[in-house]
């Protein structure tokens, strides 16, 4: 990544962080920050606000990044439009970065050439295709202690922008994003458009348990402070960043900010809207990969970073059991379906060489276990090793009932057949007792096995749940 300033040829005049330290560092956790000496100190564990973001000397307070790749046609106005508009209403120094991705036309020489001109903007070249990559590595380098960025369209209308960087300035909130998918806002785009960003939002919703309404809006802002500690935690290098980033900050107790905005769809967009949908499943599958593996340190983020204790309509067990119920059955069917269809393969393929009731044992009881660890963190939101083991054995019991019910059915058609029944009569069978053995797991876990805000005693499994360790340790402070 390199960063040039053809109007001076050296380092342009906000390039340079404090102790000599280049925008060009890749940070990692427990790595230097660059100009530490003017943002914010990481907050403390459970702190209830962030310390507002004062203005440092030469160094520009938001720097505001535009990724392209291959935009030679647009990027000109609008550096030119955000400059102009930032220079009369932003009333902090400001820096604005373009990170060309690796482009293959004129988009360097077109940003480089307006770099000249405005002092404000710098270019960055890297030799890496991907925004999510140009993102993180612009963000992670950047000496400025609000980071934004927007695509180089400009759909958003620019009024938004005040808003967005507002509560991050002030230590409201740590990121700010803008939705296009609220009643106050209003957009222009075809019904395609608006179908998959609705449909993509309703899946990270009901699978992920996301809160936000618009992952996808290319128009963010997040603190630096709060950024050098979650961004080398991303993995994704292309359009689903936004995603994972969001996904991780909820889930470390960060305060997401959303902005209703004017939003007009670009026609002439190079965006592959098929293409990208797949790509942000494929990603929607790794980070639940990643999060269900612990990959990500989601508890000693969120002790790092979150805001104290939660509100009381998030207390577990302050929460009504029905507020969730329909993205818990969403997930949990989601779950079930892909369970019973393992079980369906494993069943067939022990039958031809054991007898019906032990295949039938050995499919429900590997599935079963494989269900209760992703229904524990998908479902029912249960993060950590703590009560895993109860967790699990509460799991085999109710998988106990499942059996009961399909080796029932079974045994039921094989009495009540003259001979040996036909194979698909088997599988029916049991297909029909699962789904109603899934009926009563569902009830059993939510009522029973992961009922928010039980107690749990007795050796080896800690004298509260983990919802309640943190309700009395924010009591006690």
């Amino acid at each position: 990544m390199t960063f040039t300033d053809h109007a001076t040829e050296t380092l342009p005049h906000s390039a340079t962080a404090p102790g000599g330290l280049a925008p060009s560092t890749l940070l990692v956790p427990g790595g230097p920050v660059p100009g530490a000496g003017l943002r914010p100190e990481p907050p403390a564990a459970a702190e209830t606000r962030r310390a507002p973001v004062r203005p440092g000397v030469g160094l520009p307070l938001l720097d505001v990044t535009i990724p392209v790749y291959n935009e030679e046609q647009d990027l000109e106005e609008c550096l030119r439009r955000l400059q102009a508009h930032l220079a009369e209403s932003f009333p902090h120094s400001f820096r604005i970065t373009v990170a060309d991705n690796a482009s293959t036309d004129g988009t360097l020489q077109v940003a480089e050439r307006v770099a000249r001109e405005l002092r404000e903007v710098t270019v960055v070249h890297l030799a890496e295709k991907g925004r999510g990559n140009a993102l993180r590595k612009v963000w992670l380098g950047s000496p400025s202690p609000v980071l934004a960025y927007m695509d180089v369209d400009l759909s958003t209308d620019l009024a938004a922008l005040g808003p967005l960087l507002a509560p991050l300035i002030s230590g409201h909130s740590d990121l700010a994003i803008g939705t296009r998918l609220t009643r106050n806002s209003r957009v222009v785009r075809g019904p395609k458009r608006e179908f998959i960003s609705r449909s993509y939002n309703f899946l990270l919703h009901s699978l992920l348990g996301a809160h936000f309404s618009d992952a996808q809006c290319g128009f963010k802002a997040i603190r630096a402070d709060v950024a050098q500690q979650i961004l080398p935690h991303t993995l994704d290098n292309a359009w689903f960043f936004d995603t994972e980033l969001l996904v991780l900050a909820e889930r470390c107790g960060l305060r997401v900010h959303e902005v209703p905005v004017d939003w007009t769809d670009d026609p002439d967009s190079s965006v592959d809207i098929v293409q990208t949908a797949l790509a942000d499943l494929h990603g929607m599958a790794r980070l639940g990969r990643d999060l269900l593996s612990g990959r990500i340190p989601i508890p000693e983020l969120r002790a790092a970073m979150a805001r104290g204790p939660l509100p009381a309509a998030s207390r577990p067990q302050e929460q009504s059991l029905r507020g969730s119920l329909f993205g818990q059955l969403v997930r949990f069917g989601s779950i079930g379906v892909a369970s019973t269809l393992a079980y369906l393969l494993i069943f067939l393929s022990c039958r031809g060489i054991m007898d019906p009731q032990l295949a039938n044992f050995l499919a429900l009881l590997v599935t079963a276990v494989a269900n209760t660890a992703a229904n524990r963190r998908f479902t029912f939101g249960i993060q950590g090793r703590s009560l895993a083991a109860r967790h699990h054995f509460e799991g085999l019991l109710v998988f106990g009932i499942g059996l009961a019910l399909t080796s029932g059915a079974l045994a039921l058609v094989h009495s009540g057949a003259a001979g040996t029944p036909d194979r698909w009569l088997e599988i029916v069978t049991v297909t029909v007792a699962n789904l109603a053995a899934t009926a009563i797991k569902f009830l059993l876990f939510r009522l029973v096995v992961f009922r928010p805000g039980v107690r749990r005693t007795g050796p080896g499994w800690g004298n509260t749940a983990p919802s309640q360790k943190h309700t009395e340790t924010a009591k006690a402070r």
